[in-house]
């Protein structure tokens, strides 16, 4: 039986089990991406929750009419933790009046680029070699994967934050 899980933005109570899962997760506070330096405990975001346990965070900044997903991240996978913060993100950014949630991985995450296109994400733009611009804010940034695949190039994927119809242009 998969267990149910609830939504929950976060608040000023979850920073510190947030900062602590972003340490675990991405072995270090802060994350680039195209050239800026992000805090994602100090974000906005979401997180799912099983029992009162926290099983999925995600976190996001909001530029002008953008909102970009900075962290994602599903310690319980195959219940729909992920697609769940992602949809909330994006209602976020609807109410906040954004027209593009976007977000930036690397040529390597294989397993993101697959889950992001998969939930209708597309790709908009690749900046070639900008890891090494990356490095030089967050020099610990390894030169390859754990499969030896080199981590290189910035892959941005997009999607319009309102849904519509193809067939009618209704908003959904």
């Amino acid at each position: 039986m998969m267990p149910n899980f609830s939504i929950h933005r976060l608040s000023q109570a979850d920073r510190d089990w947030v900062r602590e899962k972003i340490l675990a997760s991405w072995e270090a506070d802060v994350v680039v991406a195209h050239g800026k330096l992000f805090r994602p405990v100090d974000l906005a975001g979401f997180a799912a929750f099983v029992e009162g346990v926290p099983v999925g965070l995600a976190t996001y900044h909001i530029h002008g009419r953008a909102c970009e997903i900075v962290t994602l991240d599903s310690w319980c996978e195959g219940i729909g933790v992920g697609s769940a913060l992602v949809e909330a993100v994006r209602q976020a950014a609807d109410q906040a009046g954004c027209r593009r949630l976007f977000l930036v991985t690397t040529n390597n995450n294989l397993r993101a680029l697959h889950f992001y296109q998969k939930r209708g994400f597309v790709i908009a733009r690749v900046r070639v070699n900008a890891i090494a611009f990356s490095r030089k804010l967050k020099p610990e940034i390894p030169f390859k994967d754990e499969d030896g695949l080199p981590i290189r190039d910035e892959v941005e994927l997009e999607m319009a934050v309102r849904r519509t119809d193809l067939l009618s242009g209704r908003r959904l």
